[in-house]
């Protein structure tokens, strides 16, 4: 589709969350015109973050109102933009009808967003915030790819409204983002898939899967120990800079893995422990698998012993090559994504010194 004209406004869904936050930060940096579809642009609470960072910015940012499962909604705000960055989707773990809650925004919102681009002549490439978690469900899918390593040719065959309902919902959106992408042909369509997305937001008191795991590592949550379930990262800072690349290399084209570090519970807690293990009740052994299989269940009902058994001890495996090779992307250290996470919710209040 050759390049994205920069003085055209890019349109981005879900502004307001974690991961978009970044994306606007950088867009607004590079002096780009952002529109902002969101559910109340008059609600200046909700906006505040987003307009501190465009106050110091050289791009500028216009709000439209629009929903993600409301139809047309973002006609609007879409009209003129070449390029649309769709992030928003619902990340939630414990839920009472993942039917409801994950599967139809996460899909209904993918085809609101991508019919609409397909209504906008100026639309010329899409970016999907996908997630690894269409690629697999456990660790323990390794064994079904072909080189027992995850890669962007590799589809979650094994998620189910019963079974990992969120990584469901994330590989039906995101097949239902190819399916429209196939059928035309005026915009192009370029999907990223981060593995769990860690490090500080735009808004300090944002609420995600990512910040209540973490603030576990220091509310004493898991001070008797941690398990060794093995996943893969990426710092939200990182992942901003993949989507800006992915959106404006002209070349750039499928589904990029963007990972930084395979890691588990115990290592990443191994990270802050130099500079707030003395203060803070953070894990500093590995819970035993069995120990694991037979308590988690009680304390938390969203952890089956099945998902225990096939991700506790097995190491996350992915392929980010491409990425790197094509968007020519890079990572920090997986201490800095901790401690600069770790160290805002601190800041904001969200995590005391244990007495």
């Amino acid at each position: 589709m050759g390049e994205i004209n920069k003085r055209e406004p890019v349109m981005i869904t879900g502004a307001t969350g974690y991961v978009a936050g970044w994306i606007v930060k950088k867009l607004l940096d590079e002096g780009l015109t952002v529109h902002a579809p969101v559910r109340d642009p008059e609600n200046p609470e909700k906006l505040k973050y987003l307009n501190e960072i465009a106050e110091n910015a050289p791009g500028r940012i216009k709000y439209f109102k629009a929903d993600l499962l409301d139809e047309g909604s973002y006609a609007e705000a879409m009209r003129g933009c070449a390029l649309v960055f769709h992030t928003a989707s619902p990340f939630k773990i414990d839920v009472k009808d993942p039917q409801k809650e994950l599967i139809d925004p996460a899909k209904l919102g993918t085809r609101n967003v991508l019919e609409q681009a397909s209504k906008t002549p100026s639309v010329k490439r899409v970016v999907v915030t996908s997630s690894c978690a269409a690629i697999y469900s456990d660790n323990a899918d390794v064994e079904l790819t072909p080189n027992g390593v995850f890669t962007e040719d590799v589809w979650n065959t094994t998620a189910s409204i019963n079974h990992m309902a969120y990584s469901y919902s994330k590989t039906l959106a995101e097949k239902e983002a190819w399916k429209i992408h196939d059928a035309q042909s005026q915009w192009d369509l370029v999907t990223v898939n981060p593995t769990l997305v860690i490090g500080p937001g735009i808004n300090p008191f944002a609420t995600s899967e990512s910040f209540k795991l973490i603030k576990q590592f220091g509310d004493g949550t898991m001070k008797s120990g941690a398990p060794r379930w093995g996943f893969g990262v990426v710092d939200v800072r990182d992942l901003s800079e993949a989507h800006y690349r992915a959106g404006f290399t002209p070349e750039a084209k499928g589904r990029y893995i963007v990972h930084a570090h395979s890691t588990d519970f115990v290592d990443m807690a191994a990270a802050l422990l130099p500079k707030y293990g003395d203060d803070y009740p953070i894990p500093r052994k590995a819970l035993p698998k069995w120990l694991v299989w037979l308590v988690a269940p009680m304390m938390d009902k969203t952890m089956t012993r099945k998902i225990i058994s096939r991700n506790v001890n097995i190491p996350w495996v992915g392929d980010n090559s491409r990425g790197k090779r094509e968007l020519g992307l890079a990572y920090r250290p997986l201490q800095e994504s901790m401690n600069d996470f770790f160290g805002q919710m601190i800041e904001s209040g969200l995590l005391n010194p244990a007495k």
